[in-house]
């Protein structure tokens, strides 16, 4: 044992006795190789790209009293030998992505055991801040087990086990899976055979004919949406680009109101609570936003297979929702739900790195930055559902709304269901350029109110803002519909300018008779040597960090020299036309 020396750097500060660091061995698995899944190519493109506390999860797992630390490692290595996942590394070579998974038969993982004299006095946080703070430095996927573990023991006495897994081999679903089954090996309980497949399966599976032509089919149905959606859900002058992180503090509404109501609404209209809280949800940010489609990521969608509900595994690749509000009433609108999201579910399902290359192919043709800018994760339907051990505290008052800490935020909107009964319990993070914390709070208790409202009757689509007290985005005058989403001329104008180095420009609408707005800019280019395709390029390069309501024009007209009078747009359109088209590689 080595004891503890300088000072404490864990949360709260406890009294650590002692740090002692136990290598468990296990044997008994298959030794198996295999390509990547596609869940796990697209969290490997994020794990070594992004920053670890951010990519990498953790969970916590309560002890029960009288348990002996050797259960614990015990029931640890019984989980290593069933899951292939926990088995798992990723060779590869330097400056390469993983394309293949090892499978070990055996092989040793450690256990760090952290021996207090008393844990804190809110040892369940304590126990939890352990497990995130584990999260930091990046999972060598070459050769290190995917899982950071510490054991927390009061006198010897196993109190929690805080773990950090790479996001390579478990999701949020995976952890839930896993928290059970330790759970019952600690009971003495003889798990049940696996049903779901391992991911070296699961690949073999999305490579075979029919996986592939479900991955076309899952990109054809991405590119209609990003072809057709609203680039921005909040575009507002007060916004930011979907691709700019803020940090953002966690709010959490426990409504014992909202699942009565939530109960109730279904009951009447006859659909699954699931659907009416999707509708719900879909509503009021739309609504909120001022857009007639809500378009937002549903990242749990795709465990609804059986072969991978119970798949210890990341099966981590949004479901895409785009859900066209135009209806008149509520009812109407959850009806329309339900196929929505069982074809947004079907789809769900792609080549992880096709999918980004066509995401930039499209984006730089419409001219625009898609931002997963609206994510709604229902976890409520997993066997423990939590992503830390907040998700499972709560008091029995009827409705009440806490602040918690804040994450950096790479979207506008993310929101976790983790109950549905007998409390809503919903964790939002709301960017704060765009919800003051009065209106993130309004915005849930909006929720709940709207769907008090349905369980009562059918809710007009048009009074929302008086059934929820929600309120939708101001713009100015000049912003306009184009192309599907919100604009803003002047920031177009502006975000154009600083593209091409501060050349004049001017941009112009253009509204036919019937048809929708189009943009034109007019760049006075001197002599400085220029094209209407270079000229997009450095515009759509610069979109992301421009700011809100910036999207590419139809068409750019160069010029010699700007007008005397460069506020006039007819003053533009007389001048002597050096060069004009789209700018694109695909006409529109």
């Amino acid at each position: 044992m080595t004891p503890a020396v300088g000072k404490d750097t864990m949360h709260q500060n406890p009294p650590l006795l002692t740090t002692t660091t136990v290598t468990v061995a296990y044997a008994g698995g298959d030794e198996r190789r295999g390509p990547v899944t596609m869940g796990q190519a697209n969290m490997i493109r994020c794990i070594l790209r992004d920053d670890p506390t951010h990519i990498n999860i953790h969970d916590v797992w309560p002890v029960p009293e009288g348990t002996t630390s050797a259960a614990v490692t015990d029931a640890l290595r019984a989980l290593t030998v069933r899951h292939e996942g926990l088995r798992t590394t990723f060779p590869h070579p330097p400056g390469a992505a993983p394309v293949g998974q090892v499978v070990t038969a055996e092989g040793t993982f450690t256990v760090t055991v952290l021996d207090h004299a008393e844990l804190p006095g809110d040892p369940a946080e304590y126990a939890e801040s352990v497990a995130r703070a584990a999260r930091a430095g990046r999972f060598d996927l070459d050769r290190e087990f995917p899982v950071r573990i510490t054991l927390l023991t009061v006198a010897g006495q196993p109190a929690y086990v805080a773990l950090a897994f790479s996001h390579a081999v478990a999701d949020g679903s995976a952890m839930a899976i896993l928290r059970e089954e330790f759970a019952e090996l600690l009971a003495g309980k003889e798990l049940p055979e696996l049903t779901s497949l391992p991911p070296v399966d699961l690949a073999a599976v999305e490579a075979s004919p029919a996986g592939l032509r479900k991955s076309e089919a899952s990109l054809r149905y991405w590119e209609r949406i990003l072809r057709t959606g609203p680039q921005e859900m909040f575009a507002e002058p007060r916004g930011r680009r979907p691709g700019t992180d803020e940090e953002a503090p966690q709010l959490t509404l426990r409504s014992r109101r909202g699942a009565r109501a939530l109960a109730g609404a279904a009951r009447r209209t006859g659909h699954p609570e699931a659907t009416v809280l999707m509708a719900a949800w879909c509503a009021l940010v739309a609504h909120r936003a001022g857009q007639d489609s809500c378009v937002t990521a549903v990242p749990s969608a795709n465990r609804f297979h059986a072969r991978v509900a119970r798949s210890v595994t990341t099966t981590s690749q949004d479901a895409l929702l785009h859900l066209d509000v135009g209806v008149e009433t509520f009812d109407a609108l959850v009806a329309r739900t339900w196929g929505a999201v069982l074809n947004a579910y079907r789809h769900s399902q792609f080549d992880s790195v096709r999918l980004w290359e066509m995401i930039d192919r499209v984006t730089a043709e419409r001219g625009s930055h898609f931002g997963r800018d609206v994510v709604f994760n229902d976890v409520s339907a997993l066997p423990a559902p939590l992503l830390g051990t907040d998700a499972q505290n709560g008091g029995d008052a009827e409705q009440e709304l806490t602040w918690g800490p804040p994450q950096a935020l790479p979207t506008r909107l993310l929101a976790f269901t983790y109950r549905t009964a007998p409390q809503l319990h919903i964790s939002l993070w709301a960017a704060p350029s765009v919800f003051t914390a009065e209106e993130a709070e309004g915005f849930l208790s909006g929720l709940v109110l709207l769907l008090e409202a349905a369980a009562a009757g059918d809710v007009p689509m048009e009074a929302l803002a008086e059934v929820t007290g929600v309120r939708p985005a101001e713009r100015g005058p000049d912003w306009l519909r184009v192309d599907g989403c919100w604009v803003s001329p002047d920031a177009v104008s502006e975000a154009l300018g600083r593209a091409v180095g501060g050349l004049p420009v001017r941009v112009q609408v253009t509204e036919a008779s019937g048809a929708e707005p189009h943009l034109t800019a007019y760049i006075a280019c001197g002599e400085t040597p220029l094209t209407p395709t270079e000229a997009h390029r450095a515009l759509t390069a610069l979109i992301p960090a421009a700011g809100s309501g910036v999207l590419a024009p139809h068409r750019y007209v160069l010029v010699e020299n700007p007008p005397a009078e460069p506020d006039r747009s007819d003053a533009w359109r007389r001048l002597n036309t050096i060069d004009e088209g789209t700018g694109r590689s695909r006409q529109v």
